[in-house]
């Protein structure tokens, strides 16, 4: 099953991830990402310095283990505009250029039409279940 994380607005998003830390050597899944996302994921990421309990170390180590892990993508064919947010495009582009089944994200309002393209859209929550890492 292929897949993507879709940023988080806030920092209490990932919850459910906590719950789970790690656990991508299940082999459940794959974390696709593009460098155009993996700099949006730093920016998002640094923006909550002072906001939260994690620091710029941690934030980096955790920004280091998750791009370690990740397929490096190069997306080659730009659907835009599709989506409603062109920062969303992006996410839509790498999950069709990954061959993605599932994009999880916490803005599943704004990824309405992806259908088309076979991409599955759901929660950090409702991934876990489905992958049987919840209840």
């Amino acid at each position: 099953m292929r897949w993507r994380f879709e940023k988080r607005s806030e920092v209490n998003d990932f919850d459910a991830f906590e719950q789970r830390p790690l656990f991508h050597d299940s082999g459940k899944f794959e974390i696709n990402l593009s460098v155009p996302l993996a700099i949006e994921y730093e920016e998002a990421a640094k923006k909550i310095i002072g906001k939260s309990p994690l620091n710029t170390r941690d934030i980096d180590d955790i920004l280091d283990y998750v791009f370690s892990v990740a397929n490096l993508r190069k997306v080659y064919y730009l659907w835009r505009p599709f989506l409603r947010d062109p920062k969303d495009d992006m996410v839509l582009e790498l999950a069709v250029s990954a061959g993605c089944e599932i994009v999880v994200t916490y803005n599943k309002v704004d990824f309405e039409g992806v259908k088309q393209f076979n991409i599955r859209v759901m929660t950090a929550q409702e991934f876990l279940k489905e992958i049987g890492e919840l209840p």
